[in-house]
């Protein structure tokens, strides 16, 4: 049985896969001025990368709301859609000889990067899932997506509960730096689940550990994978995986984990 609230599925989630920090929710607001209307807001007073937004969502428990002009340049701005586009932004020419060879290069990594569509929304809030109420009257609501940082282990086994019914095969790409487009930017796009290895400024900027990936999906498809990884621990695979041993007979365990066809 599913949770019934946004906070109890935060607190399944964290529970199962063991997480060391809360899951969050982002959702964009067309006009700024929503912003003053959610309690125990806060509002930047500095200049801050939206990694380090995020940041104090997962890591200080924070709503935060955001315009772009709370973010320090548009990399962070045009992955959510709070900057009008600019021709001179495709050019990618500030990461040339930085973090690319060429021009060339740098256009088209700014060319695969997933982003919101540019002038339609003017403000974001983030906060932790537990804080949303679900009600789609209040401003605080439903967010568009919910974040999360696992380990490899805890997100593979997530993403087998999402295969458990109605089985896909994920296909996630790997943009490099400002890889916010392969897990946000392509969540709020696609309302795909997401899955991202966090780059160089989500790890300096945003706390993001070493050992950390970080998953973006709609709240309904941690409901799917709820389910799923119920189903798994019914059939004895459950998170965390308990090593067994790499020189011991394996019979005995793959019989309970893959059996075989008669």
């Amino acid at each position: 049985m599913l949770p019934d609230t946004l906070s109890s599925l935060a607190s399944a989630l964290e529970s199962t896969l063991k997480l060391r920090t809360p899951p969050i929710g982002m959702k964009l607001f067309a006009s700024a001025d929503t912003l003053g209307s959610i309690p125990k807001l806060r509002r930047p007073d500095k200049v801050h990368t939206l990694d380090q937004i995020v940041g104090q969502a997962a890591r200080l428990g924070r709503t935060v709301g955001i315009t772009a002009d709370d973010l320090v340049g548009d990399q962070c701005r045009v992955v959510v859609g709070l900057r009008q586009d600019d021709p001179q932004w495709h050019t990618g020419k500030q990461m040339a000889g930085v973090w690319f060879a060429t021009v060339e290069d740098a256009t088209r990594h700014q060319a695969a990067m997933h982003r919101m569509p540019q002038g339609r929304y003017e403000a974001l809030v983030v906060s932790p899932l537990h804080h949303w109420s679900g009600r789609a009257d209040e401003p605080l609501g439903e967010p568009d997506i919910a974040l999360f940082y696992a380990t490899p282990g805890a997100m593979m086994y997530f993403i087998n509960g999402l295969q458990w019914r109605g089985y896909r095969n994920f296909q996630w790409g790997v943009v490099g730096e400002s890889s916010c487009a392969d897990s946000w930017g392509r969540a709020l796009k696609t309302r795909e689940p997401s899955l991202s290895i966090p780059c160089f400024a989500e790890r300096r900027y945003g706390g993001v550990l070493d050992d950390e990936m970080l998953m973006a999906l709609t709240v309904a498809d941690i409901g799917v994978a709820l389910q799923g990884m119920q189903a798994l621990s019914r059939n004895g695979l459950r998170y965390p995986f308990p090593p067994y041993g790499i020189q011991i007979d394996a019979r005995a365990g793959m019989a309970a984990s893959y059996p075989t066809t008669p």
